[in-house]
């Protein structure tokens, strides 16, 4: 269960959560008609050894992220995230947006992997051991930044906004903000503190591209958590209770916001989603600009 002021590393607690988003990104990348590839993906989950690497090599077919009934659909959903975010990416960089900032980045490699503009500047806040091991697994292989890529390591409970200043962020020129895989292991509070912290730092013509999950039902809690299922630690590490809606949040404030259910927009990308989602539905994709 999650404490206050708990920590973690790449492997233990919410940080072997982004190894386990890689590993998705991995399987579900691999058919050539993916929504989106990430090429970094198993050079992470290679780099972490262990299951990771024996999951990859075809090791475990019991693993869970290929079981059926959730690891299917868990791959479909963040690799069509991806494609979401991706394209999130390109349209800030074509409207002119030459400023981005990833909150809770994990394993992420945009900085890497993507086109980026001359001039774009992006920062990057985690816990300092993610950061290492990006950082250190991607230079072992040779790969650099495409863009003028910044470390900001600090835990998101701490000022991040200072330390984002401090490494040269800049409140007064227009941002691309992404918040993905993040809210659920924020506390409601904690999430709307973040929310005051990006419109206090985002200059008009700032846009943030959000990930949220409604609640999970306590039926799905109680399936996930029974005997001899693998989705305990999970539901442990989450904040499974009512929050702010975030496009109703920034809204409210004067933004202008989108925001598309993850099985309908996995509908538009030619996808099927699944007959009986697990948490699909509950998701959400959310776009919202500061005029």
């Amino acid at each position: 269960m999650r404490t206050e002021g708990d920590s973690w590393d790449i492997k233990t607690s919410v940080g072997s959560t982004a190894l386990f988003v890689a590993a998705a990104r991995v399987l579900g990348g691999r058919a050539i008609d993916a929504p989106a590839h990430d090429e970094f993906a198993e050079l992470f989950v290679r780099a972490a050894g262990g299951e990771w690497a024996e999951l990859l090599a075809g090791r475990l077919p019991e693993h869970p992220l290929l079981a059926p009934e959730f690891g299917v659909q868990f791959q479909q959903h963040q690799i069509s995230r991806t494609r979401y975010f991706d394209d999130y990416m390109a349209a800030a960089s074509y409207a002119g947006v030459r400023q981005v900032v990833i909150l809770a980045a994990g394993l992420d490699s945009r900085a890497y992997r993507l086109a980026w503009p001359d001039g774009t500047v992006l920062y990057e806040l985690d816990r300092p051991q993610v950061l290492d091991f990006k950082r250190e697994t991607l230079a072992a292989a040779g790969h650099r930044p495409r863009a003028e890529r910044h470390e900001v390591a600090v835990d998101l409970r701490e000022d991040w906004p200072k330390a984002l200043r401090d490494s040269g962020f800049d409140p007064a020129v227009p941002t691309a903000w992404l918040v993905e895989g993040l809210l659920i292991y924020l506390t409601p509070a904690a999430q709307d503190q973040l929310f005051e912290a990006i419109a206090g730092l985002s200059a008009h013509g700032s846009r943030v591209a959000i990930e949220q999950m409604d609640p999970l039902p306590a039926e799905s809690v109680a399936e996930m958590t029974g005997e001899g299922e693998t989705g305990a630690d999970w539901v442990g590490m989450i904040y499974n209770e009512p929050r702010s809606d975030a496009t109703e949040w920034f809204t409210a404030r004067g933004w202008t916001g989108q925001r598309v259910n993850l099985t309908d927009y996995i509908h538009d990308l030619g996808g099927t989603p699944p007959d009986n989602p697990r948490q699909q539905s509950l998701i959400n994709l959310v776009t919202v600009t500061r005029p």
